[in-house]
């Protein structure tokens, strides 16, 4: 179910709520009837999947509850997220409510010097094969995160399709490809497991060399979820090794 199309649950319409990047907080619903009767929300999908993997075990979360009043759900993250206090009544009021934020609000930083602390960071070199790129997945214009609005993007001159790979002139020649041809992403890992995207349109574009770029969620399929980023343990799905074959006709 997308965000635009009314969710009707148990106990009645439900809404979400969504964080801005300036940490303001307001309600999100949709307006439309959805395209399809059998249509599950996001939230749904992950209380029944709890439910399902849970098999009848005792738990304190009550995911049935969550499924049918979204309120329940707000109600846990207000006893737990700073700013949160009082969530279903903030987030009903017009404009919604912004989160507190130190530096923000009062110039202030938890540190030991109740300043902020810069720091030096080094710089890691990602090693490639030869023959191969290093691709970064991203968002286009029309996208929000996994919800795609359209298949243009204005951003890179991207009309009527989402299937591309942008790679610099420099290393479509060095490959031997041209601009506008078809290949086959591989993606390269110590697994050797096959992970590929087929028939996708390469598209010269002023990146890195060495580097490529395709869209997401489309490029998820190439990145390992055993290669993670240190600290945060998150898949490196900015840094995937991969190689670029043409794709049969």
């Amino acid at each position: 179910m997308g965000r635009t199309e009314i969710d009707m649950q148990a106990s009645g319409p439900q809404f979400v709520s969504v964080e801005d990047t300036v940490c303001a907080v307001h309600a999100s619903h949709g307006t439309v009837r959805p395209v399809a009767p059998n249509l599950l929300s996001e939230v749904a999908i992950i209380s029944r999947l709890a439910r399902a993997t849970l098999d009848g075990k005792a738990t304190d979360a009550d995911w049935a509850g969550f499924e049918r009043n979204y309120d329940l759900i707000r109600d846990h993250i207000s006893h737990v997220v700073a700013g949160c206090e009082d969530y279903n009544r903030k987030i009903r009021q017009k404009g919604g409510f912004v989160l507190p934020n130190g530096p923000r609000d009062s110039r202030t930083f938890p540190t030991p010097t109740g300043k902020a602390i810069l720091t030096v960071n080094h710089l890691e070199h990602v090693e490639r094969p030869a023959g191969t790129l290093i691709l970064q997945s991203m968002r286009s214009h029309d996208q929000f995160n996994t919800t795609i609005y359209g298949n243009n993007d204005r951003y890179r001159g991207i009309k009527k399709g989402r299937d591309v790979v942008f790679v610099s002139p420099e290393d479509i020649a060095e490959l031997g490809l041209s601009d506008g041809q078809h290949v086959d992403i591989h993606g390269v890992y110590e697994d050797n497991v096959e992970r590929v995207l087929r028939k996708f349109r390469v598209v010269s574009y002023p990146t890195a060399r060495g580097c490529a770029a395709a869209y997401y969620p489309e490029a998820n399929v190439l990145v390992p979820l055993e290669s993670v980023a240190e600290g945060s343990n998150t898949p490196v799905s900015k840094a995937v090794i991969v190689r670029l074959e043409p794709s049969a006709a």
